[in-house]
């Protein structure tokens, strides 16, 4: 897959671009709904002979349009989006900067400058896409904006129980923890990368020495505790987590959030080491305990629980 960052205006040349069906979207998450306008655009591709391209923008609209200027939190950070739709094997990835003079542009211009002008014969996506300033522009009004240069496809809505397939359903179960239910939208277990660093080391100290994770643009889940798988350099192992503030150590509000797990089984030293963790179920809320001796106890029910959550996971994957 090519890669290319475009900004406004572009430089790119219609007739050095081979004839392109393209999956337009934000795509955050690359969920189920994503990839089927995605795999759509790269079928009629293949029946047309064309390239099929993807087109993404970054960052977020919200981050450049709203008022209070303030960084967002992803599904699929910018890296983690590049890699789910490589993994999909389409020929070119079109990354737009998001900028004011881009988000002014009006629907035409839009499609006279990134569509026609990028040679793109035939367009894939959601019946709710949009476009051009203030999102004026939408799929019914695309024909016209058209000038007869490209036809297009529009996907309808995609549905798992009843349930419209999006980022932002996605985004809700997170904020509520119900990270069990989001394997059935998003096509796979929600995951996050990050680094291991240098915590307070309080679980050592209490015989549950634990990977502290600093990831940086991912949406986290609810506080509380977690089943979790984490891949480290090519292996997954099995562990528990706590998503929160440590509340038996610390007051309230005077601790930064933290995401230390405890992973079964293993010793190495993986300070520095970039691993991804998968959130498989949640097990309870973060709470404070009056004792040390409480924490120790609550933590071994984790754990034993969370043992319990994935030996159930493995059978099923055997079964598979």
């Amino acid at each position: 897959m090519k890669t290319i960052m475009l900004s406004h205006p572009h430089q790119l040349k219609k007739e050095t671009i081979k004839p392109t069906v393209i999956a337009l979207g934000f795509f955050d998450g690359v969920h189920l709904g994503h990839e089927k306008v995605i795999l759509t655009a790269k079928k009629l591709a293949k029946e047309k002979q064309m390239q099929c391209a993807v087109m993404t923008f970054n960052p977020h609209p919200k981050e450049v349009l709203r008022t209070r200027k303030e960084k967002m939190n992803y599904l699929s950070p910018l890296p983690e989006k590049i890699k789910l739709i490589e993994q999909l094997d389409v020929d070119v990835l079109y990354i737009v900067d998001f900028s004011l003079p881009f988000a002014n542009l009006t629907p035409q211009q839009f499609v006279d400058d990134y569509l026609i002008g990028l040679n793109v014969k035939h367009v894939v996506a959601g019946f709710d896409y949009s476009y051009g300033k203030l999102g004026k522009g939408t799929m019914e009004t695309l024909p016209f904006h058209s000038r007869n240069e490209f036809t297009q496809t529009t996907i309808s809505k995609v549905e798992k129980s009843l349930e419209k397939i999006s980022s932002t359903h996605i985004r809700n179960l997170l904020a509520a923890g119900e990270v069990s239910q989001i394997r059935e939208f998003l096509g796979r277990y929600y995951e996050v990368v990050g680094e291991v660093v240098h915590g307070e080391k309080r679980g050592r100290e209490i015989g549950f020495p634990t990977a502290n994770i600093k990831s940086e643009g991912f949406l986290l889940p609810k506080e509380g505790v977690y089943a979790t798988l984490v891949k480290i350099n090519d292996r997954t192992y099995e562990g528990v987590c706590n998503i929160g503030y440590k509340p038996t150590f610390h007051g309230e509000g005077s601790a930064a959030l933290a995401v230390e797990i405890h992973l079964f089984n293993f010793a190495d030293n993986i300070y520095g080491e970039s691993v991804t963790v998968q959130w498989i179920e949640r097990i309870r809320s973060e709470k404070k305990f009056s004792s040390i001796e409480q924490l120790i106890e609550q933590i071994q029910k984790d754990k034993q629980e969370a043992q319990q959550i994935l030996n159930k996971l493995n059978l099923c994957s055997c079964n598979l």
